[in-house]
């Protein structure tokens, strides 16, 4: 979606602080942000992709103005509002609503301290063999489709429109976008796609610089 997460190639923010020695977490109340966005996450209701489109659908000057752990807390909420876990008046006191509906029976149970660190170390992979043919090979020329949607969508504005070559192809994976709205996995080819910087942003960047983002087939079209 066209939403203030998508930042790319936007100027007017001013530099990016690098902080020296940055810990990890800043505040304890961070930790437990992502203690219980894991937790909850682990229930099995959404997938990442719901989770991200929650936070960017977020209203911009409340997205641009909270911290990192305060968005995922707030993409937290809608989540559990929308697949039922809590009521707005829970999130708002903090105390069990005798009005909320009963919890969905099929519930999975959130793992423990250490299962939970062996789940986040090992990771889950969102590659699929059963992925239609990819479309596309390596040094093709190929368009970033116009894509304008309230919806999530993986392929960044500044590319939109834009002609690249297939530099690589990752594969099979679940398509972010029908992942994130409950249309399926869909899974299909992923491209690595090499933009000349001078295409992107014009006459004013290197001519040597480019830019590489990685696109699904869905995303792209043959250039003319």
């Amino acid at each position: 979606m066209n939403g203030a997460q998508d930042l790319g190639g936007m100027m007017g923010f001013g530099p990016i602080g690098i902080e020296a020695d940055e810990p990890m977490f800043h505040a304890a109340w961070e930790a437990r942000a992502l203690a219980v966005t894991l937790a909850v996450g682990f229930l099995g209701r959404w997938s990442i992709d719901e989770a991200r489109h929650a936070r960017e659908s977020l209203p911009p000057p409340v997205y641009l103005t909270s911290s990192y752990y305060e968005i995922w807390t707030r993409g937290l909420e809608t989540l559990m509002r929308r697949h039922g876990l809590a009521t707005s008046a829970e999130l708002e006191t903090g105390q069990p609503d005798p009005a909320a509906p009963a919890l969905p029976a099929d519930l999975k149970p959130a793992p423990g301290p250490d299962a939970a660190a062996a789940i986040l170390a090992r990771g889950a992979s969102a590659r699929r063999a059963d992925a239609r043919p990819p479309r596309f090979t390596i040094g093709d020329r190929v368009r970033v489709r116009d894509i304008n949607t309230p919806a999530h969508t993986r392929a960044p504005r500044y590319v939109r429109g834009r002609v690249g070559e297939i530099v690589r192809l990752h594969g099979g994976f679940v398509f972010p976008d029908t992942g994130a709205s409950g249309a399926g996995e869909q899974p299909q080819a992923c491209y690595a796609v090499r933009f000349a910087a001078r295409d992107l942003w014009g006459e004013t960047a290197h001519p040597r610089d480019c830019v590489h983002a990685d696109l699904w087939d869905d995303h792209l079209e043959p250039a003319a």
